[in-house]
C-alpha cells in the first residue's frame, strides 16, 4: 500500500510539472508570436496601414507614400502628427532632401546600394536621428512629435526629430513673485524648463536623465542633478521610486508627488515644487535634486526641509539684514496664522484673568449679543473666508477679486450688524488670513490652514493646555518625518551648528562658504576661502 501511494504521488507530481513546463512554453511562445506581430513589416504600405489602424483612423495622423527613384524601385513612406511636428522641418529637412537626392547617388560603384544607410547618413538633414524596429517604438515616436520614415525592404524606421507643436512663451511667475530678482518661470514643455536651468548652469556636471511614466500618457520626466555635488545614495532612492511608479498616466507633477513621497498622512510637504529656475538652480548646488515633468511649469525639489518652505528666492537677491528681518516676519506670521483663531478662544473661554481689565470689559461688551460661543464663532468666519478664498480663485479674473473682497467686506459687517460675531472676531479672523499670505510656498500656506482648525478644538476643549499640548505633537510629528532619507527639521533637529548661518536668519554670502552639511556630505565647500 505504502508503495503504491508512493508511486501515485510521484505520478502527480510528474503531471504537475509537466504542466507547470507546458504553461511556461505557451507563455513563451505566446511572448514571442507577441514580438514577431509588433516586428515591423518589410513593406511600407504594411506598415502604414498598421499605423492607421492602431490609431484608430485618427484625422490627425498624416501618412504619405512616394518613389524617391525615376526607376521607382525605392519607395518611402512618412508617417507624423498633425500639430505635434514643425512642418517647415519635415517639408525642408526631411521630405525635400530625400525626394531631390539624384539618381546617380543611388548605386555604388559596384552596383549593390544601402538605402538605408544612404538616407540616415547622407541624404536625411533632421538634428538628430533615431531608429525603432517595432510599432509601438514607431508610435511612441510618432506620438511625442518625431517624423517616421519607413524605406521598402527594410524592417527598421528612421525616426527624424521634427517636435515643434505650440507651447507657451516664457513669462513672469504667478505664484512666486519677487520685487527683485529674475523674472523668468518654468513652462509646459520639458526642453524649455531644461534649458533654463542650462542657461543658469553651464557645467558639464549637470547631469539630466530621462525616462518615461504612464501607460497612456508616456509622460518624459527628467531628472536633474550636479554630478560630484548630489548624494548619490539621494540619486538611487529618487530612481527607485521613480521605477516603481506603475500607472495610466502622470498629467502634472503632483502625480509624481504623491507616488514618490516619504510619509503620505501629513499636512505638511515633504518636497519642495517651484516655477522658478533661479530656485531650481540655487537647489541643485546646495545638492537636491529636481524632476522635471512634462506638461507642467512646476518643478519638484528634493530632498526638501522644513526651513526651505520659508526661504525666498529674494533673501539672496538683497543685503543680509533686509533678509533677516523679512525671514523673520515670515516666521512670525507663520505662528500668527497658526495659533491667533486658537489663542482668542482659549483666552475669552477660559483664561479671562490673563487680558488686561479695560481689554476684558472692551470684549465682553462686543459679545454681548452673540448667541454663540466663541469657538462658533470662529468655525463660522474662518469656513465663510475659506469660500470666499476658494471663489476668487475659481471665479473668472475679470470679477474674482473685486467679487471676493466685496464679498469679505459685506460678509463681515453684515455678520456683526446681525449680531452674529463680534468685531474682535472679524480683526482675529482677518490677521489670520494676511497672516497666511505671507507664506512663499502655496503648500506650506495649506498646512497651516489645516491645522489652525485642530488647534482651534484643542483650544476649546482644553484652553492654552489644549494649545500646547497640540504644538508639542506637532513638533514631535515635524521630527519623526524625513525626505529621502534626511530629517526634516534639519538643521535645527538635529541641531548643525554651521548651518544655522541660513535659518532664522540669513549671514552674508561672504559667511556661507559651506553647503547644508546633510543634503551634501561630499563637496562641502561652496567658496574658497578669501587670504588677506
Amino acid at each position: 500500500m505504502r508503495i503504491k501511494k508512493l508511486s501515485e504521488l510521484t505520478n502527480k507530481s510528474k503531471q504537475r510539472k509537466e504542466k507547470a513546463d507546458e504553461s511556461k512554453d505557451s507563455k513563451e511562445t505566446s511572448a514571442s508570436s507577441t514580438q514577431e506581430e509588433q516586428k515591423l513589416s518589410e513593406r511600407v504600405g504594411d506598415n502604414l496601414s498598421r499605423m492607421k489602424k492602431a490609431l484608430g483612423q485618427s484625422t490627425d495622423l498624416v501618412v504619405r507614400e512616394f518613389r524617391i527613384s525615376i526607376e521607382e524601385k525605392f519607395t518611402l513612406g512618412v508617417a507624423y502628427i498633425d500639430g505635434l511636428v514643425n512642418k517647415d522641418e519635415v517639408e525642408h529637412y526631411a521630405l525635400d532632401s530625400i525626394m531631390h537626392y539624384h539618381d546617380e547617388h543611388l548605386t555604388h560603384d559596384d552596383g549593390i546600394v544601402n538605402m538605408y544607410e544612404l538616407i540616415k547618413s547622407y541624404s536625411l538633414a533632421a538634428g538628430e536621428i533615431m531608429e525603432a524596429k517595432t510599432l509601438d517604438d514607431a508610435l511612441l515616436h510618432v506620438l511625442s512629435g518625431d517624423t517616421v520614415l519607413f524605406l521598402e525592404g527594410y524592417q527598421t524606421c528612421i525616426v527624424a526629430s521634427t517636435r515643434g507643436w505650440r507651447d507657451r512663451a516664457v513669462s513672469e511667475p504667478q505664484s512666486q513673485t519677487v520685487v527683485r530678482g529674475p523674472r523668468d518661470s518654468f513652462t509646459e514643455t520639458l526642453r524649455t524648463n531644461t534649458a533654463l536651468i542650462r542657461r543658469r548652469i553651464k557645467s558639464p556636471k549637470l547631469w539630466i536623465e530621462s525616462q518615461q511614466i504612464g501607460e497612456f500618457t508616456k509622460t518624459d520626466i527628467a531628472l536633474v542633478y550636479i554630478d560630484g555635488i548630489a548624494d548619490e545614495q539621494v540619486i538611487q532612492e529618487v530612481k527607485e521610486r521613480l521605477s516603481k511608479i506603475d500607472i495610466d498616466g502622470i498629467l502634472e507633477s503632483g502625480y509624481i508627488e504623491e507616488l514618490i513621497q516619504d510619509e503620505d498622512y501629513t499636512p505638511f510637504p515633504t518636497m519642495h515644487n517651484t516655477e522658478r529656475p533661479d530656485s531650481v538652480a540655487a537647489g541643485l548646488l546646495e545638492g537636491r535634486i529636481a524632476i522635471l515633468v512634462d506638461g507642467t511649469p512646476f518643478v519638484l525639489m528634493v530632498p526638501a526641509l522644513f526651513i526651505q518652505f520659508f526661504q525666498a528666492a529674494e533673501d539672496y537677491y538683497q543685503r543680509a539684514d533686509i533678509s533677516t528681518l523679512i525671514r523673520l516676519m515670515r516666521y512670525m506670521a507663520f505662528f500668527l496664522a497658526l495659533l491667533t483663531p486658537s489663542a482668542y478662544i482659549a483666552l475669552t473661554t477660559f483664561h479671562q484673568e490673563m487680558l488686561p481689565f479695560a481689554l476684558l470689559i472692551s470684549i465682553a461688551a462686543q459679545r454681548e449679543g452673540v448667541p454663540f460661543p466663541a469657538i462658533i464663532e470662529a468655525f463660522i468666519m474662518e469656513i465663510t473666508f475659506e469660500i470666499l478664498r476658494e471663489a476668487g480663485v475659481r471665479l473668472p479674473r475679470a470679477v474674482g477679486s473685486a467679487i471676493s473682497i466685496v464679498g469679505a467686506l459685506v460678509l463681515g459687517e453684515a455678520a456683526v450688524q446681525a449680531g452674529l460675531v463680534s468685531p474682535a472676531m472679524v480683526i482675529v479672523v482677518s490677521i489670520t488670513a494676511i497672516s497666511n499670505f505671507v507664506s512663499p510656498v502655496y503648500d506650506m500656506a495649506i498646512a497651516v490652514r489645516m491645522l489652525r482648525f485642530i488647534l482651534m478644538v484643542l483650544a476649546a476643549t482644553f484652553g492654552l493646555f489644549g494649545i500646547i499640548l497640540g504644538l508639542i505633537l506637532m513638533i514631535l510629528h515635524l521630527c519623526s518625518l524625513r525626505s529621502f532619507g534626511v530629517p526634516y527639521m534639519t538643521p535645527m533637529a538635529p541641531f548643525v551648528k554651521r548651518d544655522q548661518k541660513d535659518v532664522l536668519i540669513r549671514r552674508s554670502i561672504k559667511k556661507m562658504k559651506t553647503r547644508p552639511k546633510l543634503i551634501n556630505e561630499k563637496n562641502i565647500s561652496r567658496q574658497k576661502t578669501q587670504k588677506n
